[in-house]
Formats: C-alpha cells, structure tokens, sequence
C-alpha cells in the first residue's frame, strides 16, 4: 500500500506508526493537486501543524480532484477546524496510537461493503457503495460518518456509549479521544437536518442512542 505523506519531516508517534502500518512512504513537500506522488498513492496522511487552514483548503481540492482517501493526525485544537472545513477527510488524535492508526488505514482502503440495503423512515443505507439517501436525496458523508450511521440503525434503542462506539465503529480498544465520537455525531446530526437530527438522542453522561 502507497502512503503520500506531508509534511516531509513528520512526528516520531506518525513515523512509528506509519512503519507498523506496513506502508510505502513516499514524503512530499507540498499539497499541491498536482503532485504526481499524491495523484498515484493509495492514501494521504496529513500531520495537520502550522497553516493548519491553508492545509485543509488545499486537502480538500486533492479530495475533489483525485477521490483518494485521505486520514489527518490531528491535535486538539485542529478539531474545530476540521469540523467547520469542506474536506471529508477522517483524522486520529494525539498522541498518536499506532495500532489506532494501522486499523484505520487499513479499513479506509481496504475494507469490502456488505451488500445488504438499510432503512429507516426514508432514510437508505446501501453498502455496496457506500451512498445514504434521505427522502430519495443524497447526502454526503464521509467514510467514518457513514460506518456510525449504518452502526446506530442496525442497532437501534440500545444506548451506546462513546468507548463502544469508538472500538464497535471505529474498530479498536480505544480509551481516551471520545471527542472523536462527539464531532462525528455533530456532523451526522446537521447532515439528516433539523427534522431528523432527533433520530440520535444523546443521553447525557451515558452515550447515544438511534430511534
């Protein structure tokens, strides 16, 4: 698997990690569309820093143009800036997990759709392509936000808590960074809109619930 990597010079958590994760790393310079590197690799992983607004402006250009997966390590204080930003990027937080991180990599370009059509009211699922319509209209998710919505409606009623979620969902043992949860339950929320955002209901100091 081909990793395009920026910066150049990365953390010594993201080098590690980058290394359990079995990838071919190829580091560039720049974010620039027309970097051959990127164009031609499996996957970009972004160590967001300095000019973190400018980075995720120009990932989502890459995004647009090419379609390749991309995955941010984030520190905290990114996080607001990647919710508010156009790229449907997913991110991990530091300090970095390398087991966290291979996992992700590997489900972002790896892994294989079921093949069974989900519903609730009118809102469709279909894994084989990864598409959720509300109504018959598309709605445009990220990778990451559509593997929890397709989680809350298989399984309704029960409340789920932000560590289930993290390892039900996002498949690994994983005990810190529960704000991962919390902004992908945001995004979901303003994507079904105001009328459906009611479809998870937060139960407060426990988790989440769908229906």
């Amino acid at each position: 698997m081909n990793a395009a990597v920026y910066p150049e010079a990365v953390s010594e958590d993201l080098d590690d990690a980058l290394t359990l994760a079995g990838l071919s790393v190829a580091a560039v310079g720049d974010l620039d569309i027309d970097n051959g590197t990127i164009r031609d690799a499996d996957i970009l992983v972004v160590e967001l820093g300095h000019g973190a607004i400018r980075q995720l402006r120009e990932i989502s250009r890459i995004e647009e143009t090419y379609g390749i997966p991309v995955i941010l390590v984030a520190a905290t204080e990114h996080l607001a800036l990647i919710d508010n930003s156009d790229t449907a990027a997913e991110f991990v937080m530091t300090p970095l997990d390398p087991v966290e991180f291979r996992i992700r990599v590997r489900r972002l370009v790896r892994e294989e759709p079921g093949d069974e059509l989900l519903t609730f009211k009118d809102l469709e699922l279909n894994p084989l392509n990864y598409q959720a319509t509300l109504a018959g209209e598309p709605i445009d998710l990220t990778y990451m936000e559509y593997e929890l919505l397709r989680f809350l409606v298989e399984n309704p009623v029960r409340v789920w808590s932000r560590e289930q979620l993290l390892s039900k969902v996002w498949g690994y043992e994983y005990y810190g960074g529960a704000r991962t949860v919390d902004v992908h339950v945001r995004r979901l929320r303003s994507k079904l809109g105001e009328e459906r955002a009611s479809w998870i209901t937060t139960v407060r100091s426990v988790g989440y619930r769908w229906g």
